[in-house]
């Protein structure tokens, strides 16, 4: 058994694919970890629409590249490269041609649009690829590839004053490598989130105050970041955020949001904001300003051949911080 598929329907299959072949421009990537993102979990169970059916999910990378089709330029075999969600943009739209290739209406995604890591090989065109230095960690490097990109996103978004304060709802992958990023720039950090294992990782990170999602924050925010696909948090939030204050939701996919009143949630120009995927200069930054600070998660590795329940522990809350499949040497 070499890879996981889905058909959106809630279950992974395991089956045993060919070895993929480059097309031009592409590596055909081995993959040593591949971390289990929430989104994995929306394709999986089919609360985001099927693109290709079945597909391979997993969209965080990291593996050595084993193959190159033609006009492969600067990536060579047995260079280490990442693997991410923005898989490829059609180069000529008014939002590529702006610098916000993450806006492109032809963009395809890994895990989505085309199969991803949840296997032992994974394709990738050279342009989308990231380069990593050789003796990273596969395992400590897969979640930045999403959970700490689209935080990283979301954090710029959320527009925090220097040494603000930043609420963050749910204490997921994403969330807890926000949580360190924003710490080592300053700011003050608390946490409102559901699960035991998650409110103990945000006090062993050492956050401000640590509540429940409904909890109030103890003093009105700067800014605020819904990472819970929850949209009944989204009112509560932007009633927690200060007048000027930004609430930024940085999930995929999010529950209906109630309505809401414009005096008690928008009133006094608070921003409410969206992250949509990434552009390829969100992740090279933020994997620059990682290494350089030495924010890396806390993760929690299980072999490949238990995907399913990396998913299930995913779905269920009973695991904290970053969950990565590994893949044997």
């Amino acid at each position: 058994m070499d890879a996981w598929t889905t058909r959106g329907d809630g279950r992974l299959t395991a089956s045993t694919p060919p070895e993929p072949e480059p097309a031009d421009g592409e590596l055909v990537v081995e993959v040593a970890a591949c971390g289990v993102c929430r989104t994995d979990l929306h394709v999986i169970d089919g609360e985001l629409a099927p693109r290709r059916s079945p597909v391979v999910p997993g969209h965080q990378v990291v593996g050595r590249v084993v193959a190159t089709g033609h006009d492969v330029r600067r990536t060579a075999v047995g260079d280490l490269v990442g693997i991410a969600w923005l898989r490829s943009t059609c180069g000529a739209c008014r939002w590529c041609r702006s610098g916000r290739e993450n806006l492109c209406p032809d963009a395809r995604f890994t895990g989505w649009d085309a199969d991803g890591g949840y296997a032992r090989f994974a394709t990738v065109p050279e342009a989308f690829a990231y380069a990593l230095p050789a003796d990273a960690d596969p395992v400590a490097v897969a979640p930045l590839l999403c959970a700490g990109i689209i935080g990283y996103r979301a954090l710029r978004r959320a527009n925090l004053p220097q040494g603000g304060r930043l609420g963050l709802y749910g204490f997921g992958s994403s969330a807890h490598l926000t949580a360190r990023l924003a710490m080592a720039g300053g700011a003050s950090v608390v946490a409102m989130t559901r699960g035991e294992a998650n409110q103990r990782l945000a006090r062993e990170l050492g956050l401000d105050f640590v509540g429940g999602e409904r909890d109030a924050a103890p003093e009105p925010l700067d800014a605020a970041i819904v990472f819970a696909p929850a949209g009944d948090l989204v009112p509560v939030a932007l009633e927690a955020t200060m007048r000027g204050g930004t609430v930024v939701l940085a999930g995929i996919h999010m529950t209906d949001v109630p309505s809401m009143t414009y005096a008690d949630h928008l009133f006094l120009e608070r921003d409410l904001r969206t992250v949509t995927a990434n552009t390829r200069a969100d992740g090279d930054e933020f994997l620059r300003l990682a290494l350089r600070l030495g924010v890396a998660p806390t993760a929690t590795p299980y072999e490949f051949e238990r995907a399913d329940a990396a998913v299930d522990d995913l779905r269920s809350g009973r695991a904290s911080g970053s969950l990565v499949l590994v893949r044997e040497a």
